[in-house]
């Protein structure tokens, strides 16, 4: 998720943990550790495929930040040495507040490695868009309510827990939502005779109304479309597009082009920019302006040549937006 709401839910549970015991010093340290996770965008592995697969791996691992816990606790007590009466709760703060980051991360379609080292599998449930204010605002609100409201009344405290209460509720909707609208966006697609090998569903733009879909044909080529809760066709709009994996042919064993197969689990495009062979992320983003895309080879003569790979920063035209917003109550898109 995004880097406010992973903020904000940190300082939420840090308040829930802690916050009748010590006041606002629980707000601001799971604020802080809620942020601590997402610094390995700072960390440079100087390869921009490196970058993308190597973030949520390490730096969100249950094994990893469990083992830092108690370092976090030996140094706020260093700086608070007032409250080592509730050592305990620290460390329950502390370690709830990286679980629920991780956990959170998981419920988005990017894939979060939580088992590293042992496991490197990315988890992605894609339920949650990586930005979505109907999750973040209830998580708002409780925590401006704990920092504005007198400690005395206890109605601070008590919103915060509320805002907590309702995020998760919203969390378990997303699930339950995407599991009905996968039903049927299978059976709109066996209407329509449409075959795919696989199919992703995953939450569209800041809502859970609308959702978007990419499938993979046995061919290399995918198609793209959008299901929403509120049209009354119930029909999966689809477009179909074409992917270069014949580009690939000769590169098949070169590191990022083996990387970005794995991450992306399939879900990936390949087409040709000038004389670059280009591997895109069909899971974020929407045709033709995908977030992560990388030049991994050169197109030569006559076959291609494995390059280091390079960044190729998208051309976002924001303006699409409108149109997918509106099929939310429309079949038009």
């Amino acid at each position: 998720m995004d880097s406010l709401t992973q903020l904000t839910l940190g300082a939420a549970v840090g308040e829930a943990v802690l916050g009748r015991k010590i006041g606002h010093k629980a707000i601001l340290w799971g604020a802080a550790l809620g942020t601590f996770p997402d610094l390995d965008v700072f960390v440079p592995f100087f390869d921009p495929v490196k970058d993308f697969t190597y973030h949520r791996s390490f730096s969100h691992s249950i094994f990893v930040l469990s083992a830092l816990t108690p370092l976090f606790v030996w140094l706020i007590l260093k700086l608070h040495p007032k409250t080592g009466l509730y050592e305990r709760n620290w460390t329950w703060l502390v370690w709830l507040v990286f679980m629920t980051h991780i956990l959170l991360d998981c419920f988005t379609v990017y894939g979060t490695q939580i088992f590293w080292p042992l496991w490197h599998y990315p988890a992605g449930w894609a339920s949650l868009f990586i930005i979505d204010p109907f999750y973040t605002l209830p998580l708002v609100i409780g925590v401006i309510l704990a920092l504005v409201m007198t400690r005395q009344t206890n109605r601070g405290h008590l919103a915060n827990r509320a805002g907590l209460v309702v995020s998760t509720l919203y969390l378990a909707w997303s699930v339950g939502a995407r599991l009905y609208v996968r039903v049927q966006v299978e059976q709109s697609l066996a209407r329509q005779n449409v075959p795919y090998e696989k199919l992703l569903v995953s939450a569209g733009p800041f809502n859970t109304a609308l959702w978007r879909i990419v499938g993979m044909q046995a061919d290399g080529n995918y198609f793209e479309g959008y299901y929403s809760l509120l049209d009354r066709s119930g029909q999966a709009t689809l477009k179909h597009y074409r992917s270069r994996v014949d580009l690939l042919r000769g590169v098949e064993q070169h590191w990022p082009v083996q990387r970005l197969q794995w991450f992306t689990k399939g879900y990936f495009k390949v087409w040709q920019d000038g004389d670059r062979v280009v591997v895109s992320d069909l899971r974020m983003g929407y045709e033709p302006d995908y977030v992560f895309s990388f030049g991994v080879g050169r197109i030569g003569n006559p076959h291609v040549k494995a390059e280091p790979a390079v960044r190729i920063e998208p051309k976002r035209d924001l303006s699409r937006l409108k149109s997918i917003w509106a099929r939310i109550w429309s079949s038009g898109v």
